[in-house]
Parts: C-alpha cells; sequence; structure tokens
C-alpha cells in the first residue's frame, strides 16, 4: 500500500494557519552566510541519493549519520528541510514565505544544523509547501509578485548559507482568503526569477500540485531550470513528466520505515537498471534505520549503509 497523499505535510502545516500573523518571518537580505568549509570529494559512483527530514520532530544532522560500509562515503547526497510555508497576508492581498519555529530554529542554528551537513558534502536545501491559506506557486497576481516571492527565498537561501530551495504545490487551497485559482504563467515567472537569482543553486521539483503541470507559457518552458523533479507517491514508481534528462529524475520514492524493505530493494534495482540519476527517500528520523537504508544502498552502490549515533 503506498501513500497518495502525504500526511507528512499535516505536521508541517496545519498548525501554522492560526498563528501566522503572529510569527511570519520574512527574509532578510543583510549579511550573507560565512561559506561552509570545502567539503571531501565523494568518490561513490551511482544515482544521488534526496532524504526529507520533518524538522518538526526529527534533526537535520540524522542525514550525515549514514555511511556506505564500502568507502565509508554519505549514503545520502542532498538534505531537504521540510517546510518552510508559502502563506498569505489578506490584508496585504500578498503571498510571503513563513517559517514555524522548528524551520525558524534550524535556519537560527546554521552553524550546528546545517554546516555540519555541508561539510561532509551533503547539500541542504529548503522545501516550501502550501498552507491552506489559498497562496500557491501557480496563483500570483502578477509577474512581479511571482518575482517579489522569488526574491523572498532566493534572500533566504543567501541568509542562512543553504543550497537551493524545493517546490511542493500541495495544501494551497487555491481561492481560500480571496485568492486566485490556478493560471498558467505564475510557476514560469516565480521559477524564471528564482533561476536568475541563484544560477548556481538547486532547484527541485516534488512532482504534484497545480503548478508542477503549468511548466510552460509565453513561449517559455522553465523545464531545463530544475535540477531535480521526482516522484511524490512513496512506495511507487513513476516518471516525473517534466523535460530533464534522466540523470536528474527520480521515478522512485520511498518512505524509510514505511515503505518496506523489499520494495525499497526493487525500487532502487529498477532505478539503476533504466538508468535515472536520482533516488528520493522521506521521512529519515532519529532511529538507527541502517536496515531500511541498507535495502537501497545495496542495489544503488553495492554496499549496505553503516549507522553512527
Amino acid at each position: 500500500m503506498f501513500t497518495l497523499v502525504r500526511s507528512r505535510v499535516r505536521t508541517a502545516a496545519l498548525a501554522l494557519s492560526a498563528v501566522a500573523a503572529l510569527t511570519f518571518a520574512t527574509t532578510a537580505t543583510t549579511g550573507a552566510a560565512a561559506a561552509p568549509a570545502p567539503a571531501p570529494a565523494p568518490t561513490k559512483q551511482g544515482p544521488t541519493s534526496v532524504a526529507y527530514v520533518e524538522v518538526n520532530n526529527n534533526s537535520m544532522l540524522n542525514v550525515g549519520k549514514y555511511t556506505l560500509a564500502n568507502g565509508g562515503d554519505n549514503v545520502f547526497d542532498v538534505a531537504v528541510i521540510f517546510a518552510a510555508n508559502i502563506n498569505y497576508d489578506a490584508g496585504k492581498k500578498k503571498a510571503y514565505l513563513h517559517f514555524n519555529e522548528n524551520v525558524q530554529r534550524v535556519l537560527d542554528n546554521a552553524d550546528t544544523e546545517i554546516r555540519p551537513l555541508q561539510q561532509k558534502g551533503i547539500k541542504v536545501v529548503l522545501s516550501v509547501l502550501g498552507n491552506h491559506q489559498g497562496a500557491g506557486f501557480a496563483n500570483f497576481p502578477s509577474q512581479q509578485a511571482a518575482s517579489a516571492f522569488a526574491k523572498q527565498m532566493s534572500d533566504t537561501v543567501t541568509k542562512y548559507g543553504l543550497d537551493g530551495i524545493d517546490f511542493d504545490d500541495e495544501y494551497a487551497e487555491y481561492g481560500n482568503n480571496g485568492t486566485g485559482q490556478p493560471n498558467d504563467s505564475s510557476f514560469v515567472h516565480l521559477v524564471t526569477a528564482l533561476r536568475a537569482n541563484m544560477p548556481d543553486k538547486i532547484i527541485s521539483l516534488y512532482n504534484i500540485g497545480p503548478a508542477a503541470s503549468r511548466l510552460s507559457y509565453g513561449g517559455v518552458d522553465v523545464s531545463s531550470k530544475f535540477d531535480y523533479a521526482w516522484n511524490p507517491y512513496y512506495g511507487t514508481w513513476q516518471v516525473p513528466e517534466i523535460a530533464l534528462p534522466k540523470s536528474k529524475l527520480s521515478p522512485a520514492a520511498v518512505e524509510i520505515g514505511g515503505t518496506s524493505q523489499g520494495t525499497a530493494a526493487d525500487l532502487a534495482r529498477r532505478t539503476v537498471s533504466e538508468g535515472y540519476g536520482v533516488y528520493l527517500t522521506y521521512n529519515l528520523d532519529g532511529s538507527d534505520r541502517s536496515a531500511d537504508v541498507s535495502a537501497f544502498t545495496r542495489e544503488l552502490y553495492g554496499s549496505d549503509a553503516v549507522y553512527a549515533p
């Protein structure tokens, strides 16, 4: 049985609406974070492994606790902070970037929550998710509004020394608070502006929601502006419908501890045999999940995974 609608977003999003006006934090533009120390060059061969972490419940540092028994390289290459939100200010009639207290804590403590991963060579990106308020990536009222939100995201990446942004167009509830329904131009304008603001950072797409099906407008197709796109349905195989090479796609998606080890292994084996370059995992927690992780690392990299508390 696979998860068609993820329970993970409930934790990050439902509690936010009532306190948004009191707790929201828009990004600052002053002072970029110090660059992390140079990371060791990886030697492992195989797909890029991605780990989403629910920071309301778990530490980002868990991503760095898994290495390959053969060679000692990191199991995971990209760690995703789940999740910031796109919220809506009904008074100003505009979207803004919101961090709940747990996301804010991770960002404020980047030296201890993010830099240790980057120093190991793991990229850290911030996922941005809808929050039931009507604001989404696909309903900005103008190109200027989309560009303004892109700047909030890129300023956040700069301020906290992150490696990129992940788009997750769920739970926006388009139309709430008098907002518009999805239109064809918004996401194209948003991604175009974000890529212009951060040409060398990661932009990834959780392939779900109205935005994911609106990648082209006015002769502009933003597909090539993404570094990665992945299947959003855990325990399944589904190739994202986006014009990217196989090396940037993850048709496989697993929930660690929720997807059986057999299914995780089968999806990893298929990833390699069909030549895809990314393997997506969700919900890495603080338990020793080396058996679950080894189920797919054996197929991806020919090695068991080792957990170091």
